[in-house]
Order: C-alpha cells, then sequence, then structure tokens
C-alpha cells in the first residue's frame, strides 16, 4: 500500500471533508482515507496496482473540489516563514478585505431600510433627503431599488459562498457554504419579487401592495448574513492561524545560510546545499545549520529547542551536534551527517506535521454527522417554511424562519471541534519535547491504565558508573591502579565503567602482561610479575581465594542492584568496586505520579531477579517482570491486554521496537534507537521518563477540549435549529431573524477554535522534586525560598564517597541542613536554619577536598 499526502481546496466545513472522504472510500484500491478541514490535506493509503494518484485526484474534483499531490521535499531551509504562512496570511487578508468591503456597503443598506426606527432615537433626527427619498409609498420603487444595489457588492466580494455552495449542491454534496448561498439567495430573489410587486401596484395605484411589500424586503438580512459569516469566517482563520504557530517556530529555528570549509577557505552557503561530508565552521552565537559530528574544537551547546533541557550541554571532538541548536562559546568544526530532510529538526517538523494532519477516531463521531447535516437542515428549512404556510402564516414569515434554519445551522463547528484541538495539543507537545505522531495515539493515551517500561536506559541511565570502592590492605589510588590495568583491555560494559571513572580520577596506566578474560567469570593479567584477578565469586572460588568475610558486604551491594566486581591477587582479596546502572533523577517521581493517576506500573526487564528486586524497592515500583529475553517482551505486553488493559509500552533498544508496536501506546525514549523511535507512537525528546506523565496528562486536556467542543457544537445546533424554525413561536412567540441566526452561527464557530486554543496554556506540572523545586502536595512548581535555600555547585566529586565527605562536612557545619548532594548535578542542596556566609561553605568544602564553582 502507498501512502500519500494531498492538498485540498475548496473545503469550506466538515460536509465537504466527509463527502471527500465518502467518495474516495467507493474507490477500489482505496485502504483508507483521512480529510483534514483545519489544514485542507488529506492522507490516503492506496493500491498503486488498481489506482493512480490521477485517479485520486480525479474522484476529488468530481465531488466538487480541488486537490493537489503534497510536495513532501521541503526542507526546512527552504520552508521559510513568509512562505509556511503565506497561504494562511492570504486568507486572512482576503476574509479582512472582503468583510472591510461588505461593512462599507452594509451600514447604509441598514441605515435605509431601518431610518425609520432611528428618528427620535437619543435625539437622532432623520436627516430631510433621507425622508424626501424614502419615505412613503410614493418613494418605495426608490427605496428597494437603492437597498438592492447596496446589497449587490456585498453579495459579489462574497461570491465565493455561491460559486462552492451552489456547485457543491448541484453535485448532490451541499455543504455549509450552500445553505449561506441558498438562504442569502432566497431573501435577495424575495427582495427582487418585492420590487416587481411595488412597481405593479403603483402602476395599478394598488397603495396596499406597495405598503405590503415595501415593508417586506430582505435585502438587508442578506447583506447582515453574508457580512457576519464573513466576519465570523475572518476571526476563525485568524484563530485558526495561531494554532500552527508551534510547526512554524520550529521551522524557524534552523539558520539559512552555513560556513563550509573547501580548500581551506570559508565559504557561506544556503544550508539546503550543505552535503553530507562537508566541513561545517560554527562560530559562538550561531545556530548550527545540519546534524553532524565535531571533528576540532570544543563548546557548549544550547540544545533547549530540540530536547527542552535549559542546560547548556558541553561538547567535543567526537560528540555529535544537532541542526538548529545554539553554539554557546567555542568555535569547532564538524563533518555534515544528516542534511536537509534527514536532519533531526526537520523530522521533527515532519512528525508534527503529519500528527496535526490526522484524525483522532473521536473524530468519526463529528464525521458521520457531518456528511448528513448539510441535507437534513435543507429539509427542515424547507418544511418549517412548508408547515407555517399551511398553519396560516404570510409566505413572509415562512420565508424568513426557512432563512433562518439555513443560516444559524453550523457544520463548521462540528469539523472544527476535533482537529483544531489535535493541532494545538501536538504543537504543545513539540514545545515541551514531546513528539505525537498522529491524532489517534494523542487519544488513545488518555486512556492507558497501564504503563509498562523497560528498565536499562528508560528507568536507568543505560550507563554503568562506579558507585562504591572498598579497599583493603592497599589504599584506594593503588587499587584504582591495578583495576585500570586489569580491565583496560576487556571490553566488557562494567570494565568500561572502571577505566572512565579512574580515567576521571586522572589514575595513570600501569603495563600488564598475559592478559586473560575468563568467560562468564572476569579477567586476569601481571602486573610488576604478579598475577591479579578482577570477577564474581565464582573467579575467585576457581582461584581459592578466600571471600568469606566479604560476602556480607558483597550480598549487600547485590541487594542495592550494584554488581561487585573482587580484586585480589595469588592469595587474597585486594578490593571490591561496586558498578550500577544507576536510576536516572526522574524515575523514581514519574513513577509515583503514574501511580497517583491510578495508572499501573510495570518493569520489564532482562536483568537477574535481584537487581530488579532492588530497583523495585528503590523506586516505589508495584510490579517487576524480570530476566525477560528480547523476543519475549512483545509476548509480555500481549499477555497484559489480554487482561483487559490499554497498555504503554515506554522504551529506547532495538528489543523494544516489537514490543512498542504491539502496545496500545508506543513511547519511545528519545535517546533511544531510530528502529524503536520509528516503532513508537510517542518520542520523548529529553529521554526523560516525566516526560511520559506529561504526555498523558496532555493527551486527557486535549480529549477533554475536544469533548468539550463537540458538546457545545451538538448543543447549539439542537437549541438553535428548532428555536429559528420557530418551535417556540406558538407557545412563547420566540423567533429568530436571520440576521441574528447568522451571528449565531459565527459565533459558535469562533468560540470552538477559541475554546481549542486554550490548550496553548498548558503547563508541565508535576509533584515534587526538592532539589529542584516541586511540590507534590500541590502538584504544582514552587520557587526556592531564596533565603533559606540554596544549591552549591561542586568540582571534584567522583563517586559516592565523594557525595558522603561533602554531605558530612556540610552538616558539621551549625545552621546547615543537608538535603541532597547529588554526583550527577554535581551539587549540594542544603537549607539553612539561621544565616550562613557562603565563604564559610567554600572554606568547609575545600577543607574537604572539593572546590566551589558557585552558590545559588
Amino acid at each position: 500500500m502507498k501512502k500519500e499526502k494531498y492538498d485540498i481546496t475548496g473545503m469550506s466545513c466538515s460536509a465537504c471533508s466527509s463527502r471527500i472522504e465518502k467518495d474516495l472510500s467507493k474507490l477500489e484500491g482505496v485502504d483508507s482515507v483521512s480529510v483534514n478541514l483545519l489544514t485542507n490535506s488529506m492522507n490516503v493509503s492506496y493500491d498503486e496496482s488498481t489506482l493512480t494518484s490521477g485517479d485520486i485526484i480525479s474522484s476529488v474534483e468530481k465531488s466538487g473540489y480541488g486537490a493537489m499531490v503534497h510536495d513532501g521535499n521541503d526542507t526546512v531551509q527552504n520552508k521559510k516563514e513568509d512562505s509556511v504562512k503565506k497561504d494562511s496570511e492570504d486568507e486572512i487578508k482576503s476574509m479582512k478585505n472582503r468583510f472591510i468591503i461588505s461593512l462599507i456597503f452594509l451600514i447604509p443598506l441598514m441605515y435605509i431600510a431601518m431610518y425609520h426606527m432611528f428618528d427620535g432615537f437619543l435625539g437622532f433626527k432623520t436627516p430631510d433627503f433621507i425622508m424626501h427619498l424614502f419615505h412613503g409609498n410614493e418613494n418605495a420603487i426608490i427605496f428597494a431599488f437603492v437597498q438592492f444595489l447596496l446589497v449587490l457588492p456585498i453579495m459579489y466580494v462574497n461570491r465565493k459562498y455561491y460559486i462552492v455552495g451552489f456547485k457543491t449542491l448541484f453535485k448532490l454534496s451541499p455543504n455549509m457554504d450552500s445553505l449561506i448561498a441558498i438562504g442569502s439567495s432566497a431573501a435577495v430573489v424575495y427582495g427582487v419579487f418585492a420590487i416587481f410587486r411595488i412597481g405593479f401596484g403603483l402602476g395599478h395605484g394598488d397603495m396596499s401592495i406597495v405598503d405590503r411589500y415595501s415593508m417586506d424586503l430582505y435585502f438587508e438580512s442578506a447583506g447582515m448574513i453574508l457580512t457576519l459569516i464573513t466576519l465570523g469566517k475572518y476571526l476563525e482563520t485568524r484563530s485558526k492561524g495561531k494554532t500552527s504557530e508551534a510547526i512554524t517556530k520550529l521551522m524557524n529555528l534552523a539558520p539559512k545560510t552555513a560556513l563550509v570549509e573547501k580548500d581551506g577557505e570559508e565559504i557561506e552557503v544556503l544550508a539546503e546545499q550543505v552535503i553530507k561530508g562537508d566541513i561545517v565552521i560554527v562560530k559562538p552565537g550561531s545556530s548550527i545549520p545540519v546534524d553532524g559530528v565535531i571533528v576540532s574544537g570544543s563548546t557548549s551547546i544550547d540544545e533547549s529547542m530540540i530536547t527542552g533541557e535549559s542546560i547548556p550541554v558541553e561538547k567535543a571532538e567526537g560528540d555529535k551536534v544537532i541542526g538548529a541548536t545554539i553554539n554557546k562559546s567555542g568555535y569547532f568544526k564538524f563533518e555534515a551527517t544528516n542534511v536537509n530532510e534527514d536532519t533531526t529538526i526537520n523530522k521533527i517538523i515532519k512528525l508534527v506535521e503529519e500528527a496535526s494532519s490526522s484524525k483522532a477516531p473521536i473524530a468519526k463521531i463529528a464525521d458521520k454527522i457531518s456528511g448528513i447535516f448539510v441535507p437534513v437542515v435543507i429539509t427542515i428549512a424547507v418544511v418549517a417554511a412548508v408547515v407555517w404556510i399551511i398553519m396560516g402564516q404570510s409566505f413572509e414569515f415562512a420565508l424568513s424562519i426557512g432563512i433562518a434554519v439555513l443560516v444559524i445551522s453550523c457544520p463548521c463547528a462540528l469539523g472544527l471541534a476535533t482537529p483544531v484541538a489535535i493541532m494545538v495539543g501536538t504543537g504543545k507537545g513539540a514545545e515541551n519535547g514531546i513528539l505525537i505522531k498522529s491524532g489517534e495515539a494523542l487519544e488513545i493515551a488518555h486512556s492507558i491504565d497501564t504503563v509498562v517500561m523497560d528498565k536499562t536506559g528508560t528507568i536507568t541511565k543505560g550507563e554503568p558508573r562506579v558507585t562504591d570502592i572498598i579497599n583493603t590492605d592497599l589504599d584506594e589510588t593503588e587499587l584504582l591502579k591495578i583495576a585500570k590495568g586489569l580491565e583496560k583491555s576487556s571490553e566488557h560494559p562494567l570494565a568500561e565503567a572502571i577505566i572512565k571513572y579512574t580515567d576521571e580520577k586522572g589514575i595513570e596506566d600501569i603495563d600488564t602482561t598475559d592478559f586473560e578474560a575468563v568467560f562468564g567469570k572476569g579477567v586476569k593479567a601481571r602486573i610488576n610479575n604478579k598475577t591479579y584477578y578482577a570477577g564474581n565469586r565464582a573467579l575467585m572460588n576457581e582461584q581459592d581465594i578466600d571471600i568469606s568475610k566479604y560476602e556480607e558486604t558483597i550480598n549487600t551491594l547485590a541487594d542495592d542492584g550494584k554488581t561487585p566486581l573482587i580484586f585480589s591477587d595469588d592469595t587474597s582479596v585486594i578490593g571490591i568496586i561496586a558498578v550500577a546502572d544507576v536510576e536516572k533523577e526522574t524515575s523514581k517521581e514519574a513513577i509515583d505520579l503514574f501511580k497517583e493517576m491510578d495508572i499501573d506500573v510495570v518493569m520489564l526487564t532482562g536483568d537477574n531477579k535481584r537487581t530488579a528486586k532492588a530497583i523495585q524497592r528503590k523506586l516505589g515500583i508495584p510490579k517487576v517482570i524480570s530476566e525477560v529475553l528480547p523476543d519475549d517482551k512483545e509476548a509480555k505486553i500481549s499477555e497484559i491486554q489480554s487482561e483487559g488493559k490499554k497498555v504503554a509500552m515506554v522504551g529506547d533498544g532495538i528489543n523494544d521496537a516489537p514490543a512498542l508496536a504491539r502496545a496500545d501506546v508506543g513511547i519511545a525514549i528519545g535517546a533511544g534507537t531510530d528502529v524503536a523511535i520509528e516503532s513508537a507512537d510517542i518520542v520523548l525528546m529529553k529521554s526523560d521518563l516525566l516526560d511520559a506523565v506529561t504526555a498523558v496528562k496532555l493527551s486527557k486536556a486535549v480529549i477533554k477540549n475536544i469533548k468539550e467542543n463537540l458538546f457545545w457544537a451538538f448543543f447549539y445546533n439542537s437549541v438553535g435549529i428548532p428555536l429559528a424554525a420557530g418551535v417556540f413561536y406558538t407557545a412563547l412567540g420566540w423567533s429568530l431573524r436571520p440576521m441574528f441566526g447568522a451571528a449565531a452561527m459565527s459565533l459558535s464557530s469562533v468560540c470552538v477554535v477559541t475554546n481549542a486554543l486554550r490548550l496553548k496554556f498548558f503547563k508541565v506540572e508535576h509533584g515534587k522534586k526538592t532539589a529542584k523545586g516541586y511540590d507534590t502536595n500541590n502538584d504544582q512548581v514552587i520557587k526556592d525560598e531564596a533565603d533559606n535555600k540554596k544549591q552549591i555547585v561542586i568540582k571534584g566529586m567522583t563517586c559516592s564517597h565523594c557525595t558522603s565527605a561533602v554531605e558530612k562536612a556540610l552538616k558539621d557545619v551549625d545552621g546547615v541542613e543537608v538535603e541532597k548532594v547529588d554526583l550527577d548535578a554535581k551539587s549540594a542542596y542544603i537549607t539553612l536554619d539561621k544565616p550562613v556566609e557562603d565563604k564559610i561553605l567554600k572554606d568547609v568544602i575545600k577543607n574537604a577536598g572539593y572546590k566551589v564553582v558557585k552558590i545559588k
């Protein structure tokens, strides 16, 4: 099946989109079709062996609309803001001009039609020349004909309603324009008929006919209907333009030019002309034009526009850089790896655009109704008019009833209820680093009751780190030298963690010989003509090394989810280094928030039960499924679904891809693999589990907004149509003039769009983070009390012993209460019971062997 996107022209309401979908669905070979009224686009999945693009375009044209294949090769660089906004701005300008011209002619039209009502109002006196021209039966033909002349320009500037409305009506697929065209045309035609009757009355001296028809002209109603609906359309178009602001902002992040190094010279080229392999130069303060890898220099880069993370990221040779991010300080060169549509920013824009133009399942309710709505309204208008004539009312009264029914009906409100909310919702998600790939995913996310999370890289950082060092007879430096020598030839992830740690500590290299990896147990090598071992219990037992007095320590470390590596020489244990894949700072908070939302949390991991249980205890995870093979993850998701659960899967690896695809909603961690991201419905660019919580909350907010919109659209029509039809006239004397019906109709569409725009004020608010200023009790962000809370940024902390030393040093200061010493944030968070000078805090930490970078 081929999936293709089309741009549609001529649509004005959801009846239009419903008609196109209905007609296309009848074509043999069409698998699915989704038309979006808000973006004037259509996504079609069809069999290429049966259909062509030309057949699809022809079908749309037969339905009374225009279509063309969407140009999918646009890039951020050539989608300049002006071109992106051009269509929207042109439409807004056209609507504005139409409204102004309509208003210019409507004001004198309304005054001439109702001048007698203004005479004496608030002391106002009708000018004599008006009275001489229009007052009395003798001037009736002038009175009527001037109104006719004034309504003609209003009809002409709003001729689109007639062109589209009658065209779709004749093709038996009437839309909102058809209602306007029929209603206003009926009023004008009746007015022309009245002019003939007035002329007949004057010619035959029958003043009763003249008097009757000069009071029953509907030119002002037709003019008012067209003007008010154009005003509504103008306000609606302006509001709709705001829904795509997020996409426009994304498009304008990337620079338009790039500095490329060629033959030793700096050449400025258009960003879209950069090709893979080019060496691109970036100066301080400049935006990065494309994705790549740094080949020389170092810097700090503001990636907040992509990841939402406000703190600049340090980059050096070999590190990846992302297009559209901002170089804060250094001068560097990088090799372009992803250009044009392959850049990260372009992929994000494409995802947001696809999500905005997709249709949520809830939209089908409105679509089904819209498909039959307009024909039903026309039928109601005709039946109402006939019934009132049969009941003895005048033709003029019946006509006004019919026109009122036509113009008060609003398929627009139904058609806009869903797409505007989805577009604003997906745009809001993108602003916060949450990419929602479809309207369906956005809708389903609000109803999930179970979240299944992968452990490594999702709950944890996916990078084993040294957490504990226990040395016996040797001092710590000597132990680390031997550890580095043993592990430098190993490719095991735990060895990588030790090498990284020793490098950070500045431990020097020592020569080793006879290195040997013992599969499943550890490594051994000779250092200074002495054999050393590093590994697990099995290796120690194999070498007859007594570890009995360290058993309790080893078990404690293992129960904490850490992997203890035992180091020994030929005779005895010389130390233990524990390595663990530590959890992310926000994982516990995210899990707690899911539980607060009554969503079951399940951790799915291939780790052993002991490690899994340690993480479970630490983070308070209700249920853990451990020792799961990669191939079995999908089966576990299916098993949970078979219990009637609505499941969201959060993962990052290739082995998570099948499970992400199987889940009702797949959520990929943005730092994960491309395969996982492709398989997911939602992508978290910041790789933060709190964003998964935000995605669910955003989904709930969007669906609530859509339901509000649909309710008011249905309520408006269910009350407005009977009122216009005169259902309450006999009992209560209530009737509705056509011009008020037109005003109500315009207002309903504007209200629906405005309500959807409230989603732009959606705030990402989570629970308590003592160190970073959150409060779970109030579920809102609170500011640190500057007088008694401080964050001390510290240089030199590299392990848990460092954090313990800093914590102990600070606790010894009178008036200082230590909340947390965070190794990853390189910070200590304290509360002061009484004033303490910053110099005292700096000196205390300096004496402990570390340096204070800043206190804030």
